[in-house]
């Protein structure tokens, strides 16, 4: 026994999104022995992503960092680097535009995700690194962790979780954490 020695707090190791049983656009997210239920794309998971297709990639991706609206939400408990969305933030999804996969400011004429959203999906948005480090066209774009519609509806893609749910796992999480979509 060490006299004096704090014991440290172990962070959770792995940040796993696995299926719901009996329904492909629901999933369960795991953090160490905390388990919170999320909604996946409308069309289930893949491993072959595709621009559109409307499902979740198969994969591990690391968080890079995250966006919130800070008109709505309080101050967040996280050392992950947050950006405080504008009214001109957009993230263009138009695999033909230079700029496939990347934030953009407005004026934008190519199809594009505004981040400072009225429904309130990207108060808290965590940007995944899908097709962003490695980028090529048509193999999807925008894929966040974000916030629930009503009674998780499914996404385009993303990973979603009820506020309370993201506030808990914010304080784990900093650049570079992966989160794998099994």
């Amino acid at each position: 026994m060490v006299t004096g020695a704090k014991k440290r707090q172990k962070s959770p190791s792995k940040l796993l999104v696995r299926p719901a049983p009996r329904n492909k656009s629901r999933a369960l997210l795991q953090l160490g022995h905390l388990t919170f239920p999320a909604a996946i794309g409308r069309n289930g998971r893949t491993a072959l992503k595709r621009e559109g297709d409307g499902k979740t990639p198969i994969t591990t991706m690391a968080v890079l960092h995250g966006f919130h609206r800070g008109d709505r939400v309080a101050a967040l408990k996280t050392s992950l680097t947050m950006h405080r969305t504008r009214s001109d933030m957009l993230w263009c999804d138009s695999p033909d535009d230079p700029n496939y996969n990347r934030m953009v400011t407005a004026p934008f004429r190519k199809s594009h995700e505004e981040m400072q959203r009225q429904d309130g999906l990207y108060d808290v948005c965590l940007v995944l690194d899908w097709n962003i480090t490695s980028r090529r066209r048509n193999l999807g774009s925008a894929i966040f962790m974000h916030m629930i519609r009503p009674g998780y509806e499914p996404t385009a893609g993303c990973v979603a979780l009820h506020p309370r749910d993201m506030r808990r796992i914010l304080p784990f999480l900093k650049k570079g954490r992966k989160i794998t979509v099994l």
